[in-house]
């Protein structure tokens, strides 16, 4: 009892703290820490496995002998197993064969070395050679040999596992979703090998140290001989799936060990045992849920807030082990009662078949049938030639003159190396997506489909573009439940917007910025005045809505940051356009490219991006609080050519820095770290950078954040038409853009003039301070930037036609 106590407590731990470690890993914004899974598995199996050793060799008890020799075992998969963790998450096709593979090999072995020791008769209490029971034939009984070899149909025992396999499989089908058809494949295949390797572990010789007397004595095989299944199957849940399947696995095995001890006491009122069948069927089933319904990397703390992956996977958990439960009870008590039955194989099956009709109509009606796969980011070598393009005149008709010859370049490129693929993808029906702004196409397919593309000569590289699985309910859309402020917010007044508008007269009018985030109220009166309008100023490629809307209520807050009026915003007399990037938190490099697009050219809903652009339409300045992170496919060069050809049409990239803070060379997720766009920081009230603001320096050494601007406890708009208070460079980002639309505003000749605005900028900031004892990355501008923005310096140097003030 002490000893599986220990190894439960240890495994749980383990994989608990391993799962903790790799979110913080995530969150922080650190390269994936590869060593985290093999030492959990090194530091499991020396914890559990040495005094599981010890019971396998020191005590006189031939049951507790094999007790140990299960848990030794058990312990060994699971660090084999473990391992597996270090293939990168985003892989997860590969992960899956992979433990398939090695399941099926482990399984192999440990039934090899189960085979060559003597199986007590059911019932038999005798000692053979070495104190272990001895060997002896019992009676066979039709129907009875549940999976027994040379049986091909099942059992009335086995049908019974089936049955409590699909009954803890119920919850997934409503709570989760599939992935792509591959990734589905591949799990009910690692799923049915870790079936087979519980089978392996918890075979006759296993049953047969817990059925002692003739006949066995139910109650002691279902307490005791379930107790010991279920701390096997502790280490065989841990080792189930990527980090983040395991937990609810964690939850829901254990209680099917006394499950499975009522069957095989049930097995043996016939004279027989029941075999590896049933143990194969019901691990096997119960663990398809969280490997087949479930992504591993959508269960983080990411999506943590509100309804989400993370609350709907401790659902299916919670129903799953409360069915366990269940199970261990009903099938104790009406199999295991010493005037019970042997099971009936007619009744057996028909709660099997009924069992499965209910999850095959759980899955089609409340659930989501059809497979919502990854798919596939393919860029090409060849990316436009966006040199000498000519500035043309100074202000908005020079910069609608170069946004029109970029575009015409992009588009021209894409068309012209893009079009044997794209036939190619659709002749194979894997519904491609073409892209522009980086020479890319977007299309279905799995590791198959993405090694040929990678072999193809026109192709550079293939993202995994990142896909959300839906849920069983959407959450509930985000509502401000704050007043809207008095007058101008602490952070408008301490970049000086406030006296620009009082004492320069200038408050944005004439400008355009874009929002590329989760959406934006269009309804919130702080902003729907500056709603631009037109059937081009807004788009949704996830939802497609027509209008504009956010259920999350970040974009909400930023755009509100920028141009909003009531006080919230540095720029109130700019106007917005939007578009939809973000969805629960998340994005993929296509989505991202989705909105870029857009803002380079913007076209009708439902229009063409390819032929109905509109680059005089496009936005002045582009607000963008987000990042890319290889979680949702991108690399360090995923976005690069987009801002550049941004850069080129004279349209101003503003980018959060991140909240990865305190580390150094934190900048690091694509758009932040690319030298064409205005990297912002955060600062709290006395000017002092906060401990979430990501450093620099970026890739290559260049120095970023190139300034900083408030992001502590900002007041904004938010859905419903209340406010909310919010903390992040996400909050600093769109003030930065709202300085800019005031500078615009104030001098239109600098429209488009990325160079001049960018030095006004950081040639008129103020000061901003570092904490005492912080490390400064080698340079205190890789904290602060240039300093904290002036609205009031940068407007008024802009209105004397670029000189400082």
């Amino acid at each position: 009892m002490l000893v599986g106590g220990w190894a439960v407590l240890v495994t749980v731990s383990s994989q608990v703290v391993g799962w903790a470690v790799d979110q913080v890993v995530l969150v922080s914004g650190l390269h994936r820490a590869v060593l985290v899974w093999p030492v959990v598995a090194l530091a499991t199996v020396l914890l559990v496995g040495a005094p599981s050793l010890a019971l396998a060799l020191l005590p006189r008890s031939p049951a507790v002998r094999a007790t140990g020799r299960t848990w030794l075992a058990a312990a060994l998969a699971l660090g084999a197993l473990t391992l597996l963790r270090a293939i990168p998450p985003v892989h997860e096709e590969a992960y899956l064969a992979a433990l398939a593979a090695t399941a099926a090999a482990l399984a192999l072995v440990v039934g090899r070395l189960s085979s060559r020791r003597p199986v007590a008769a059911p019932g038999s209490a005798a000692a053979g050679p070495g104190g272990e029971p001895a060997a002896t034939p019992g009676p066979p009984t039709p129907g009875a040999a549940a999976g027994g070899r040379g049986r091909r149909r099942l059992g009335p025992v086995t049908l019974l596992a089936v049955a409590a396999g699909l009954a803890a499989l119920l919850p997934w089908a409503w709570v989760g979703a599939l992935g792509g058809a591959l990734e589905t494949l591949l799990a009910a295949l690692a799923a049915a090998a870790l079936g087979g390797l519980a089978g392996a572990l918890l075979d006759t010789a296993f049953w047969a140290r817990f059925a002692v007397g003739t006949p066995p004595r139910a109650a002691r095989l279902v307490l005791v001989g379930g107790l010991v299944a279920g701390v096997t199957l502790v280490p065989l849940a841990g080792a189930t799936g990527q980090s983040g399947a395991q937990l609810p696995a964690l939850l829901l095995l254990p209680p099917l060990g006394f499950v499975l001890a009522a069957l095989e006491a049930a097995a043996r009122r016939t004279g027989r045992s029941a075999g590896r069948a049933p143990v194969r069927w019901l691990v096997g089933l119960a663990l398809a849920g969280p490997l087949a319904f479930a992504d591993p990397e959508e269960i983080t703390v990411l999506l943590a807030a509100g309804h989400d992956v993370p609350y709907w996977v401790a659902v299916g958990a919670g129903a799953s082990f409360a069915v366990a439960v269940l199970l261990a009870v009903g099938y104790g008590v009406l199999l295991a009662r010493p005037r019970a039955g042997a099971p009936r194989r007619a009744a057996a099956g028909l709660a099997a078949a009924s069992l499965l009709a209910a999850v095959a109509v759980v899955y089609v009606v409340p659930g989501h049938p059809g497979l919502y796969g990854e798919r596939l980011l393919v860029v090409l070598r060849e990316q436009a030639d966006l040199s000498g393009i000519p500035a043309g005149t100074p202000g908005r008709d020079g910069r609608n003159t170069r946004a029109a010859e970029v575009y015409r370049r992009l588009v021209a490129t894409a068309d012209r190396t893009q079009g044997d693929l794209r036939r190619e993808l659709i002749r194979l029906r894997l519904h491609p997506t073409p892209y522009y702004l980086v020479n890319a196409i977007e299309t279905d397919g799995g590791p198959a489909v993405r090694a040929w593309l990678s072999g193809r000569p026109e192709v550079a590289r293939v993202l995994v573009s990142q896909r959300l699985r839906p849920l069983p309910a959407a959450e509930p859309p985000a509502r401000g439940d704050q007043p809207a402020p008095a007058g101008p917010v602490w952070n408008v007044s301490l970049v000086g917007a406030d006296r620009v508008w009082s004492e320069l007269g200038v408050t944005g009018t004439g400008v355009v910025v874009g929002s590329s985030d989760s959406g934006v109220d269009g309804r919130h009166p702080a902003l729907a005045a500056g709603f631009r309008g037109g059937d081009d100023s807004w788009y949704d490629p996830w939802e497609h809505r027509r209008t504009p809307g956010d259920r999350g209520g970040h974009g909400t807050h930023t755009v509100g940051s920028a141009v909003g009026r009531n006080g919230i915003g540095v720029a109130p007399g700019a106007q917005w356009v939007g578009c939809v990037n973000l969805d629960r938190n998340l994005g993929s490099p296509a989505h991202y490219l989705d909105c870029l697009q857009f803002m380079l050219a913007p076209f009708p809903t439902g229009g063409n991006p390819f032929t109905d652009g509109r680059p005089d339409r496009a936005p002045d300045v582009l607000t963008n609080s987000w990042g890319c992170p290889p979680i949702e496919g991108c690399d360090p060069g995923a976005l690069r050519p987009a801002t550049a050809a941004l850069a080129a049409a004279g349209i101003l990239v503003v980018a959060a820095a991140g909240n990865t803070g305190p580390y150094c060379g934190s900048i690091a997720d694509p758009p932040a770290p690319y030298p064409d766009v205005v990297t912002v920081g955060a600062v709290d009230r006395g000017r002092q950078v906060t401990h979430f603001s990501s450093r620099g320096p970026a890739a290559g050494g260049l120095a970023k954040p190139d300034l900083v601007a408030p992001g502590a406890g900002v007041l904004s708009a938010f859905p419903g038409g209340g406010y909310a208070t919010l903390d992040g460079t996400s909050m600093a980002t769109p003030q930065v853009a709202g300085v800019v639309a005031l500078m615009w505003s104030a001098n239109p000749a600098l429209v488009g003039d990325l160079a001049r605005t960018r030095q006004l900028l950081l040639d008129t900031t103020t000061p901003a301070r570092v904490p005492a004892g912080t490390d400064t990355c080698g340079n205190a501008r890789n904290l602060t930037g240039a300093g904290l923005v002036d609205a009031y310096a940068a407007v008024r140097a802009a209105m004397k036609g670029g000189a400082p003030s």
